[in-house]
């Protein structure tokens, strides 16, 4: 008789967390993911406003697992389950489709960008939930900026536009304005920075709705003094290229908009309840067990896509997801019973600028400064390897002393139009 085999189904902070915590067990461990990386999406906003290389962010999954002997990686997309006879579908990079055999079957295939049924507009704000999609942003921010010199009105092109006030839009919004009026001040002698317009906007009444009132306040001013617009309660009506409506009839100009609002849970999640009869929520979460995150006796599913008492989808929960299971998976090898599972709230953080952080841990409220030690050592230590720690330590000590970025990169050549031969 084989080693017990556990599939499990990507390789974020819970799927990544399953596979190590496994590490020592006497089990035989498949990761599968669509992409060759684990991905440290709380630094995403960094690699598309330049200030990051994506490979300190996102470390192979060979290189991470590289130790584990009972570890091996698939590279593919999953496309099904079928745990009647405990399979699961994965279409390969060869063109083939295979079927994945498991005993033990863990689904953490986090969440999607919502446009709140207007996924039409997608194509004039895109999201930022993947790397590929962080270098294609930060290209668009550079072009932007090169076009602004070459045009006859730079104005229209120095107007940005971020949706979503929550932590990834504040950051988001923070490392633009940095981008815009200190990294690349000087490399664009031509521009005005007074002619800079960046205006980040939510349907909610404040900025970061988890925080406690007064770092909401804090956070409003200080991106205010950073030379932010921001407009709260304020929801789009439409969006297109060169701007969005608001219900309001208020009209924000804007060449670059980028979509950092809501979520919907992975596809798979819907997939996995039609597997195994569970439900889901409004989001497309799927309900699990609180105690032991299973969806069925041997199937288990964690992170963004699954609905558990309620949790944020921020990368605690899922680390700790994750950690749970392994336990329950090699307490069920030894005959015994794990102890149910109990999250561990330990707050929420946002970075406003280069100096200034917010955190909201329990009854402690800390902001600028101290805000920034505690955002930055939080941040430092959930990242993977100590190379990846050493590398964005450095980054960030080079900004700060010189205000420069590691990465102004288009990656996409200018390609010259086809014009008709008079």
């Amino acid at each position: 008789m084989g080693k017990h085999r556990v599939v499990v189904v990507g390789g974020g902070f819970g799927g990544l967390g399953v596979v190590r915590g496994l590490k020592r067990a006497d089990v035989e461990v498949t990761l599968i993911d669509r992409t060759n990386h684990h991905l440290f999406q709380p630094l995403l906003y960094q690699v598309a406003t330049a200030l990051l290389p994506a490979g300190d962010v996102a470390p192979a999954f060979r290189a991470i697992l590289r130790k584990q002997r009972n570890a091996r990686v698939l590279l593919g997309e999953v496309t099904g389950f079928d745990t009647a006879n405990r399979l699961v579908h994965v279409d390969v990079t060869d063109g083939r489709s295979r079927e994945v055999a498991y005993d033990t079957l863990v689904v953490a295939a986090g969440a999607r960008d919502s446009y709140f049924g207007h996924d039409e507009w997608a194509a004039s704000a895109p999201p930022m939930k993947t790397l590929e999609q962080a270098v294609d942003l930060r290209s668009r921010l550079l072009r932007a900026f090169e076009t602004a010199v070459a045009s006859d009105d730079p104005k229209q092109w120095l107007s940005f536009a971020v949706v979503g006030a929550g932590p990834t839009g504040v950051e988001l919004a923070g490392q633009l304005a940095d981008l815009a009026r200190r990294a690349l001040k000087g490399q664009f002698r031509e521009i005005d920075p007074r002619d800079i317009r960046i205006t980040l906007l939510d349907a909610a009444p404040h900025v970061l709705p988890p925080f406690s009132e007064p770092l909401r306040k804090h956070t409003h001013r200080k991106l205010e003094q950073l030379g932010i617009t921001v407009m709260t309660g304020a929801m789009a009506e439409s969006i297109d290229d060169e701007g969005i409506t608001t219900k309001d009839g208020d009209r924000v100009e804007a060449r670059t908009i980028i979509w950092a609002a809501g979520v919907q849970a992975s596809p798979l999640a819907r997939k996995l309840a039609e597997a195994t009869g569970a439900e889901t929520d409004r989001k497309g979460r799927i309900k699990v067990n609180p105690a032991d995150c299973s969806v069925t006796g041997n199937v288990f599913a964690i992170g963004d896509m699954v609905n558990l008492d309620d949790l944020p989808g921020i990368a605690e929960p899922a680390i700790q997801e994750g950690h749970h299971v392994a336990r329950v998976i090699k307490a069920r090898l030894q005959g015994r019973e794990a102890k149910p599972f109990r999250y561990l709230d330990l707050g929420t953080m946002a970075t406003i600028s280069p100096g200034d952080a917010v955190a909201d841990i329990k009854k402690l409220r800390l902001k600028g400064v101290i805000g920034k030690a505690a955002w930055a050592v939080v941040h430092i230590a959930f990242l993977v390897g100590w190379r990846n720690r050493a590398a964005v330590l450095t980054q960030w000590a080079w900004n700060i002393v010189t205000g420069r970025r590691a990465q102004p990169i288009i990656l996409e050549p200018v390609q010259a139009k086809e014009r008709e031969k008079l």
